[in-house]
């Protein structure tokens, strides 16, 4: 079926039965993971995890069914967890709808997946299904989703502090969620003991979420600067930048230039088209030199490397954030030879 926001966070906090599949697509990457995590919560802190990679299923598609029958590793209740699928997925969505004994629930995350693509419609057909599209909200529905994750922490925040934080976070989800932590710290907050949250807190504790290093190391990959990357990489990582949230916004950077390169490559001069962009007034030199810099295969490629970056960084046993740094260093050395 598909589902609306509200039909969404109520089956994944009831871990509804009657749900075998959540499927959730669309480019807010971030907003999606914050629901499947949701559905661990609902499930009990001792709930186990079992993350697969989506390119896996090409090859074995029975591997979903195994483990949403599988009993877990001690007896209780585990959840399957899908990152980067795409439409050669549809056979692995196929057979656990179709076997008659699932225990356990599973999430499929397809951020390049199209709400008319294969996968989409069948999720949306299938009663024990349900299909949710992810955009990075704005306006009344950015400040209810910053509502919504202080709320949990037990925080009242203004309209104002809730538009700042959506602002420097540039709608990451993850971001919020870990900033609005140290706050409700701060405030000594909790959900029986709710704060208010305005711009006096905000500026007492500094929270402008490490902007500039972050954006530093952002230009410096996409300029292709490979002599000024570990110097960037190095401060963001001493400012308690963490690897997921840059990984994000480089790709969400990188679909921005992606846009405009097409008009570009369709005959429109890259100063025009930054223009037309309405970019900030001390980032217009910078993405016109990205915008001409870059081809659109070439950010396709960047996309990806990037996206499975994150994907390994989630997963158990991953090795941490050298994944991330060895991604944005291969990034920026594309970036470089594209002169």
């Amino acid at each position: 079926m598909k589902a609306s926001e509200n039909q969404l966070i109520s089956a994944l906090d009831a871990a509804s039965p009657a749900i075998r599949l959540y499927l959730l697509h669309g480019p807010d990457e971030a907003g999606a993971a914050d629901h499947a995590a949701r559905l661990g919560r609902a499930l009990g802190t001792d709930a186990e995890k079992v993350a697969i990679d989506g390119s896996s299923l090409k090859g074995d598609p029975g591997r979903v069914v195994d483990e949403a029958r599988s009993l877990a590793l001690f007896g209780g209740r585990r959840w399957i967890l899908v990152s980067g699928v795409g439409d050669d997925a549809l056979e692995a969505a196929r057979l656990l709808i179709a076997e008659p004994h699932v225990e356990h629930p599973v999430v499929f995350l397809g951020p390049g997946l199209r709400g008319k693509g294969k996968l989409v419609e069948f999720a949306v057909a299938e009663p024990a299904a349900m299909s949710f599209a992810c955009y990075v909200p704005d306006g009344a529905n950015a400040d209810r989703m910053v509502a919504g994750i202080a709320r949990d922490q037990g925080l009242r925040p203004t309209q104002n502090a809730a538009r700042r934080l959506m602002t420097a976070s540039n709608g990451d989800r993850a971001v919020i969620a870990r900033e609005i932590e140290k706050l409700a710290l701060y405030l000594d907050a909790a959900a029986d003991r709710p704060r208010d949250l305005d711009d006096d807190a905000l500026d007492a504790l500094g929270a402008e979420l490490g902007d500039a290093q972050m954006s530093d190391v952002v230009d410096a990959a996409l300029e292709g600067r490979v002599r000024d990357i570990a110097r960037a990489l190095g401060r963001f990582t001493e400012s308690g930048g963490a690897a997921i949230p840059l990984l994000r916004q480089m790709v969400r950077k990188l679909m921005t230039l992606a846009a405009m390169r097409a008009e570009v490559e369709s005959g429109r001069p890259a100063a025009a088209v930054v223009k037309a962009r309405h970019v900030h007034f001390r980032e217009v030199a910078s993405t016109v030199r990205q915008v001409e810099r870059w081809k659109s295969a070439d950010i396709a490629a960047a996309i990806d490397r990037l996206r499975r970056a994150e994907r390994a960084q989630m997963a158990a046993g991953g090795a941490g954030e050298i994944l991330s740094d060895v991604a944005i260093t291969e990034t920026t050395r594309a970036a470089a030879r594209a002169r």
